[in-house]
């Protein structure tokens, strides 16, 4: 009795400090998210900030609609690509899939519904999850290099604050960083990983057959040419986000150039890159008012275009991936904010 019990309490104290690590992520992202909105809305009238709200061009609104919902399918014919070595998968799932993660995302904070794209697909193709993993991981690799590419063409274009260039630097290192580590794993790693695996520790041997498993699949994609049409479509999202928010402006009778446009949507990407409240609420609203000052625009009118636009793009997507959650099997009530915030997909 008395040796069970120790191994016992000691897994009950490890879950409490989960449960409590968890918990104050979950209060840092919402009170970042509480500041963001304060900062926002602090000083505004309620009545002009509703005529702010007010769209002038409904066509323009709905062609940026159209434009956004293109920039998700072409991440699903990019996932598609970079699902190969790991399994066949039709770019229709890999849409749906990431729709059932941005709809979680709506639900849940520090984007949780990452994981969730990945168990479906990892599900759906009947494999492991550490090999799903790294397509995802090169999604995000392809996405920072287009989007630090960007801040430096518009760092040369457009006098930009220096915390932005600043920023756009910090992104930068990473990028070159991640690079690195990316052809450590593919082709060095693998040395290192045999010698893990023949370690006595069980939990040793775990963790270096994911890692072995994630090297694998880095490799796989490394090594096929789908990787050059990935990082093309890539670019293609970026341009989509930046006609998206530039024709939500001109619909919104904010007449900025096509490269103003492309700037604040950068400012904004780079500004809710680190994961927080649900939906980049508060967040979304800080970096937009934010950018659209540094081109002249009031900031009753900015703040009035931030709600339009993030109200415009967000509720397609919640329609659209609550149809996806559902015909994935995953219902609202399956996502549990409580401990974990587990997702228990049926």
């Amino acid at each position: 009795m008395d040796r069970t019990a120790t191994p016992l309490n000691a897994s009950g104290v490890a879950q409490r400090r989960r449960v409590r690590y968890l918990g104050m992520k979950r209060a840092l992202a919402y009170t970042f998210a509480l500041a963001c909105l304060i900062w926002v809305f602090h000083d505004i009238d309620a009545r002009h900030l509703l005529a702010a709200m007010t769209i002038a061009n409904w066509w323009f609104v709905a062609v940026a609609i159209m434009v956004d919902i293109l920039t998700y399918i072409l991440q699903g014919l990019r996932w598609k690509l970079l699902l190969a070595p790991v399994g066949k998968l039709s770019s229709l799932r890999a849409t749906e899939a990431i729709y059932a993660g941005l709809f979680t995302n709506e639900l849940v904070p520090l984007r949780f519904g990452e994981l969730v794209r990945a168990f479906l697909v990892s599900r759906w193709l009947s494999t492991r999850f550490a090999l799903v993993l790294p397509s995802m991981i090169v999604e995000r690799f392809l996405d920072a290099v287009w989007l630090a590419a960007a801040i430096g063409l518009a760092a040369i274009l457009v006098p930009l604050p220096k915390e932005f260039i600043e920023a756009g630097y910090a992104l930068g290192c990473i990028v070159l960083f991640a690079a690195a580590l990316f052809v450590w794993l593919v082709y060095r790693a693998e040395g290192s990983q045999r010698k893990a695996q023949s370690s006595p520790s069980r939990l040793v041997r775990g963790i270096s057959r994911f890692a072995s498993q994630f090297a694998a699949g880095l490799r796989n994609i490394g090594e096929t040419r789908r990787i050059v049409l990935a990082a093309l479509l890539s670019a293609g999202m970026l341009i989509c986000q930046v006609l998206a928010l530039w024709l939500i402006l001109r619909g919104c009778g904010i007449n900025l150039s096509l490269w103003a446009g492309a700037i604040i949507l950068l400012i904004v990407r780079l500004g809710t890159a680190i994961p927080n409240a649900p939906a980049n609420v508060g967040s979304t609203q800080f970096f937009t008012v934010l950018a659209l000052q540094l081109f002249g625009v009031e900031k009753t009118v900015a703040a009035g275009f931030s709600i339009t636009y993030f109200l415009v793009l967000t509720i397609p997507l919640w329609v659209i991936g609550l149809l996806a959650t559902s015909k994935a099997g995953i219902t609202p009530s399956d996502l549990r904010f409580g401990r974990g915030c587990r997702v228990e997909i049926r």
